[in-house]
């Protein structure tokens, strides 16, 4: 059938104005996606101190969070550091006061205080403590370790453990019954050590440790007697917080 003169061709699909519109729906779309991509950590955040909310304020029970959320973690991590600041502070006043005990009695190049990532070290070189072969603390000896345990039962320390190590060189021991070996001699040596300080000081007994490495931590070589008599030593630990955590029988 033929098409009528002057008739218009009718027109298919949308209108032009649609095409402008749907590029700005688009547009528009992305841009809110844009938004939203940028405030989802905003929200995050948000529902974790919410949620930390929640419980510390006793709704769940334990006083625990729902979740272990990164940023809750993030802000457990930065009290920490705190914390660990505090405790450097406290080891540092103790070193201060220890040093000046030591200066005035004549001990400074007898006995270390140094801080170390363990704790405070307190070393007594050779023959402060103990004579050559022998594990009986020596007269004067007490008198040191009775001004430590002084210190460490005071409250900002009253909660700190206290590992104590005894030490030897290379050379064996010689017509001993009692101390066989150098492990014998080591062990007995951190043991009184502990002893003096539970019956005599009156500190807690679960608060300290002794350990006998005998001749295999030395901190020079057994090359020399100067040297051996450096390896010849007992080192009192004071522990930090983070490194108790990490010893399971603390």
């Amino acid at each position: 059938m033929g098409r009528k003169r002057g008739q218009e061709e009718a027109k298919t699909g949308a209108p032009e104005w649609m095409t402008t519109y749907g590029d700005m729906v688009t547009l528009l779309l992305c841009f809110f996606v844009l938004l939203f991509a940028l405030s989802t950590i905003d929200a995050q955040k948000f529902r974790a101190i919410m949620q930390s909310f929640q419980g510390s304020l006793g709704v769940m029970k334990g006083g625990k969070t729902i979740e272990n959320n990164l940023y809750i973690h993030e802000a457990l991590e930065e009290e920490k550091t705190t914390k660990q600041l505090e405790e450097l502070e406290d080891f540092k006043k103790l070193q201060e006061k220890i040093e000046a005990y030591l200066e005035q009695n004549g001990f400074q190049n007898e006995i270390l205080v140094d801080l170390e990532p363990r704790g405070l070290l307190l070393r007594f070189k050779d023959n402060v403590l103990f004579d050559s072969g022998k594990a009986d603390l020596k007269g004067n000896a007490g008198q040191t370790l009775l001004f430590l345990s002084d210190l460490l039962k005071q409250d900002e320390f009253a909660n700190k453990y206290i590992r104590v190590e005894g030490h030897t060189d290379t050379d064996p021991i010689i017509r001993s019954q009692k101390y066989p070996t150098n492990w014998e001699l080591s062990v007995a040596r951190a043991s009184n050590v502990v002893r003096f300080l539970i019956e005599e000081a009156g500190l807690q007994p679960d608060r300290l440790s002794a350990s006998g490495y005998s001749q295999y931590h030395p901190i020079a070589p057994n090359d020399t007697d100067n040297n051996k008599s450096k390896n010849r030593r007992v080192d009192i630990v004071i522990l930090r917080s983070d490194f108790v955590k990490s010893e399971p029988y603390y």
